[in-house]
Formats: C-alpha cells, structure tokens, sequence
C-alpha cells in the first residue's frame, strides 16, 4: 500500500477511535516513513525537522488563549449573557430569533477573517469562549458552530480572489497551473470556482437542519472557566473592547498573531481587568485551555513533513494517473478523491496545490477537459480535505474555541460533522463543474 494512504488511514482511524490525536498523528507518520523503507532514524527525523513548522502558530494559539482568560475576567461573557437572556423574553419565537441571529454573525465574522479583516482563525479563541455560555442556555449545538466557523475559513478563499483567496486562487492556484503548461489568460477564477462553492454553501444548509435541534451542555464548567465571581461594569467592558480592537489592528499591523495577543493582553494588564499580582496565573490559565490544539498543530507540521519526505505523494499522484485512461468522468473522480487524501494528511490546501498540479494539469490536458474544468479540478482536489481533516487549521481553530469546557470533542463534534457535510458536497461538486465547464 502507498505510503501516504496507509498513513492517512492510520491517523484516521485511530482519530475515530478516540485515540488523542497528537498520538495518532505520531503513529501515523511512524508509519508512513517505514512502509516507504526511510528506516526508524530518518523517520523521526523528518518528524522533528517538521515540528518547527507549527511551533509559531502553537505559541500564537497559547498567547490568545491568555487573552481569552483575560477577556473572560473582565465580565464580558456575563455581560453578553445578560444581553441575549432580556432579548430571549418567554416565547420559542424570540429564542429561534436569536439563536439564527448568533449563529449569522459568526458566519458574518468568519467570512470576513479571510478578506476583510485578513486575521484567519486568530478570531475564534477570542470571539467563541465568551459567547459559549449564552450558547449553552439556548441549548445551540456546538457541532452546527462548528460548521459555520468551518464554511466561513474554507468557502471565502476558495472562491473570492481577496484576502487569502488573492493568494489561494492567484498567487497559487492559478500560477501552479500555468506553470505546467496551461495559458492562463482571460481566465475568471470565479467561473471556475462557483459550483465548488455551491457544494459547500449545500453542505452549510445540511448541517443547519443536521444541527438544528436544541442539545444540552453542563453550565457548571463554563461558569469555571468564565470566573463568574467577577462583576463587570462599562468602563471594564469599554477597556477589554479597545484590548480586542488593538489586538486585531496590531495583527493586521504586524502579520503576527503573537504581537497581536500580546498586545491586547497587555492593555487587560495595565487598564486593571486583569491584576498584576494574577497576570501569570491568568496566562498560564490561557496556555492550558489551549495546549491541546497546540501540539496538535506542532505534531501535524511533522506528520505532513514525513509525507513529504517519503517521496510517495508524487507516487500517489502519478499512480492514479495510470489507472485512469481516456475515462473522463472516471479521471475527475480519482483525481478529487487523491487530493482529498493528500490534504488530509498535511492539513493545508495551499501546501497541496504545488504537489498535484504538476501531474493532473498535462493529464487533464490530454484527456480533453477546458481550461476552466482544469481550474476547478486543481481547485476542489487542493481544498477537499481542508474540511475535515484532524490536523487543519479550519478544524482545529473552531475546536479551540469550543472546546474551552471539555464539552466539545475535536474529533467527533469538529472534524466528523465538517467532513460529512463539505467534503462529499463538494467532491460531487467538483466532479459536475469537471464535467460541465
């Protein structure tokens, strides 16, 4: 068996079977370097030139989860609460109001952290934590949150060329396929690229009627974590508000997501919301409550570098080029369905692209399909897999943020339900836009 199939399915399946992932992700990579003969040494040093990779984004995630506690003392969760239980009234018909309203502005927020406000996931370990109690008492299913923060980090730059799409569609996409041999001018991104959109906005209408029942949640760990003893008045609120401005602006600033956090923590330090005397322990608070999702990250930079360095995704690729022949329809499935299994196991879409094209662009040449059909492809082969893989960033951020009370499983409440409801939508959407541009 391939390498980096076996490898995938190992990470997979332990994943499904509880097994933490960090473990699985481990055995994985073990797995991959000695079924393509790299020998144990090599192996684990593939792993450990690969973790450097993800330790910046770790430390990013563990300097925002301090800020998170930092926010969490200053009454806001509370304050938020308050707020929605006077709106809330009596009736089921408020409750329903409020609930969709929530559940559209996260989805406003998340599209707008890939173009408007560039920041990614750095959102979520801010936005989320505070507004978990609230979603607690409307009973609203973390699994359907889970998916809108999802639909909103993958669906803007798979399709808007702004933002992190400008990179996606442009600076990638589009430059890898005229590298191999595919003139690229007077091609519009977005004619290529709207019916995969289509699957994914299909696969967010699913999950609202997936998720969409009330689902229970133990107040008690929440009100822990949020330090309910704490009181909140204006000037605090007013403080911890310019705190979350100057952490987002220092972030667009800087380009670190580190300064940024930094930055909004340190005005929580000085304006008095967090003491001075309490500063470490509330930091300390933030790094555990984010240690999970950091050395997943920290482990998936070495599993995705051992892939790399059994010499096997080309393999892969190029394999499932032989077995295609002249089939068409048969050659747009197996390339969508490779490059799902390849991002699955690096975690990145971006990181696909230049792996796959090199191959499936002179492929698709040759077996007939237009310039557009090979954007999509390239496009939905590279972005399948980003929904749903345990060692994604559109997994693991929304994870991050709803998990803070041990209530919200990475596995079988993010990446299960996302995996579900984008990528078998937008493999089928892939292969039509194939077929029909």
């Amino acid at each position: 068996m391939n390498a980096v199939v076996a490898a995938v399915l190992v990470m997979l399946v332990l994943s499904l079977m509880r097994t933490p992932v960090v473990v699985a992700l481990i055995l994985g990579a073990l797995s991959a370097g000695l079924l393509a003969g790299m020998g144990l040494e090599p192996t684990l040093a593939a792993f450990s030139s690969g973790i450097g990779g993800g330790a910046e984004v770790a430390l990013s995630y563990a300097m925002l989860g301090g800020f998170a506690v930092a926010i969490a003392q200053s009454g806001l969760p509370h304050a938020m609460a308050d707020l929605v239980q006077r709106k809330l009234g009596q009736g089921n018909g408020n409750t329903r109001v409020v609930k969709y309203a929530l559940v559209l502005v996260i989805l406003a927020i998340a599209v707008s952290s890939q173009n408007l406000i560039p920041i990614h996931i750095a959102f979520i370990p801010l936005l989320i934590p505070p507004l978990l109690l609230v979603m607690s008492k409307m009973q609203l299913d973390r699994r359907l949150i889970a998916c809108v923060l999802t639909f909103g980090l993958v669906t803007p730059y798979m399709f808007l060329p702004v933002g992190f799409g400008g990179i996606f569609l442009n600076n990638i996409l589009l430059k890898n396929i005229a590298d191999n041999g595919l003139a690229m001018e007077g091609i519009n991104v977005m004619s290529a690229m709207w019916i995969p959109a289509a699957g994914m906005v299909a696969g967010l209408l699913l999950a609202m009627i997936s998720y969409g029942r009330k689902r229970r949640y133990d107040l008690a760990p929440l009100e822990r974590v949020e330090r309910v003893q704490v009181e909140y008045s204006a000037g605090r609120l007013a403080a911890v508000i310019v705190a979350m401005l100057a952490a987002f602006g220092v972030q667009l600033w800087t380009g670190s997501m580190v300064l940024g956090a930094l930055s909004g923590y340190m005005i929580c330090t000085v304006s008095g919301i967090v003491r001075w005397k309490q500063a470490d322990g509330v930091l300390i608070d933030g790094m555990k409550m984010m240690a999970m999702i950091g050395f997943i990250m920290i482990t998936a930079a070495g599993f995705a570098e051992v892939l790399r360095q059994t010499g096997e995704i080309a393999t892969l690729v190029s394999s499932s080029a032989e077995l295609i022949g002249q089939n068409k329809a048969m050659a747009a499935l197996l390339m969508l369905v490779v490059g799902l299994l390849i991002t699955l196991g690096i975690g990145s879409s971006f990181s696909t692209i230049p792996i796959i094209a090199a191959i499936y662009v002179p492929l698709a040449l040759s077996l007939g399909f237009s310039p557009l059909a090979i954007v999509a492809l390239v496009g939905t082969a590279a972005a399948l897999g980003d929904a749903g893989s345990p060692a994604s960033d559109s997994t693991l951020g929304p994870t991050a943020g709803l998990n803070v009370d041990g209530q919200h499983h990475h596995i079988w409440d993010t990446v299960v339900p996302t995996f579900l409801h984008y990528n078998l939508p937008l493999l089928v959407a892939g292969w039509v836009a194939a077929m029909i541009l």
